[in-house]
């Protein structure tokens, strides 16, 4: 399809147009505030739908408010009518238009603006009103608390909540991209004739800062966000897009001794931990065993063995490992066991492990095997 997206270098219209050319099937006329205006008059008489993301939320004057969302929405009908091209039309309005506000009266207009259009011509027109959305390329201090929040807590600036009991409801740029996919397809989610997102999560102020400044801490404690729960996993993801371009690592405590080294990786609460292990040649590492802690070692390089004797038995099992053909050895409870590096460099094994170390439990048996 030729589809025309205003507001294409804001917000919406960037994650939109990405997923768009993913598909490779479209043919898409881009326009923003610096593209020509007569670039508009050609794409309003070729385009087979319309994505009319383009507004104004934070002006200068209230005064751009109406001229933003009303004065450009009819501008850009006009110019259909003018075509006499009647194509669908999704218009990206706001909760905010059922408030008495400059904001949401604007937004409110360019509303019934669509709605007299769609009796006058017969369109198809789609008006969804948007919750607060979050997520990649969002700006700061403009588009939404959440990139406010990412931005300044990547980079250790303070940010001052004066109300942390105040509930928002949050929806994921990308579940906006595929709901307007489905809108293109003439199939939009409806409700009380407004087109929206099902996929809403509420969460406080308080809790919003609280994850984030987590996600921040992360580097340190190593732990993971809970990614089974929607609005952590699309935060994390949302954070890590607006760290600077030279945070994008950072290093990790390597436990260094004359046998090589032991280095935590990742961390969570109810799915272990992950290390790396790197022995020197000749080096015989572990020697212990476990009740209830069980193990995966898989050796990405270099060759050794690793070595099972059940505490109850003398007879002694050995896998033969190397980093030429990966593979998972379990580590089953109920058994010493030891891992040895038979080459002639280091050996670098990841190790998985069920439950975070607790020096306080540490489950850890020292026997020979």
């Amino acid at each position: 399809m030729k589809i025309l997206v205003t507001g294409s270098n804001g917000f919406v219209g960037k994650n939109l147009i990405a997923e768009l050319k993913n598909q490779q099937e479209h043919e898409i006329y881009a326009f923003d505030r610096d593209t020509p205006k007569e670039f508009l008059v050609d794409y309003c008489k070729k385009a087979e739908f319309v994505f009319h993301l383009a507004g104004v939320n934070r002006p200068e004057n209230t005064e751009e408010f109406m001229e933003g969302n009303f004065g450009f929405t009819s501008e850009l009908l006009d110019l259909l009518k003018l075509s006499k091209n009647t194509c669908p039309i999704m218009l990206s309005s706001s909760v905010q238009a059922e408030l008495n506000n400059p904001y949401g009266e604007s937004k409110r207009a360019g509303e019934e603006l669509l709605r007299s259009y769609a009796k006058e011509t017969g369109a198809s027109v789609y008006i969804y009103r948007f919750a607060n959305l979050y997520g990649k390329w969002s700006r700061p201090n403009y588009n939404t608390v959440v990139a406010t929040f990412c931005y300044k807590i990547a980079r250790g600036e303070e940010v001052n909540v004066i109300d942390p009991s105040v509930s928002i409801d949050f929806c994921y740029i990308d579940d906006v991209v595929h709901e307007l996919l489905r809108c293109l397809k003439g199939k939009p989610t409806l409700k009380n004739g407004f087109g929206f997102v099902p996929e809403i999560d509420p969460l406080t102020i308080g809790e919003l800062k609280e994850l984030i400044v987590s996600f921040k801490e992360s580097r340190k404690t190593l732990a993971l966000p809970k990614l089974d729960r929607r609005i952590e996993k699309n935060l994390y993801s949302t954070y890590l897009s607006f760290l600077s371009e030279d945070q994008f690592s950072y290093p990790l405590k390597m436990n260094v001794d004359n046998r090589g080294s032991f280095t935590e990786f990742l961390r969570t609460p109810d799915r272990g931990q992950v290390s790396v292990n790197i022995s020197k040649p000749g080096i015989t590492k572990g020697n212990h065993w476990h009740h209830t802690k069980n193990e995966k070692f898989m050796v990405v390089s270099g060759t050794g063995v690793i070595r099972f004797r059940r505490i109850d038995s003398e007879e002694i099992i050995e896998y033969f490992v190397s980093g030429e053909k990966l593979e998972v050895v379990d580590i089953p409870v109920g058994y010493t066991h030891n891992i040895e590096n038979l080459g002639e460099s280091d050996m670098v094994t990841i190790m998985w492990v069920n439950e975070p170390f607790d020096p306080e439990k540490p489950d850890t048996y020292y026997v020979e095997v």
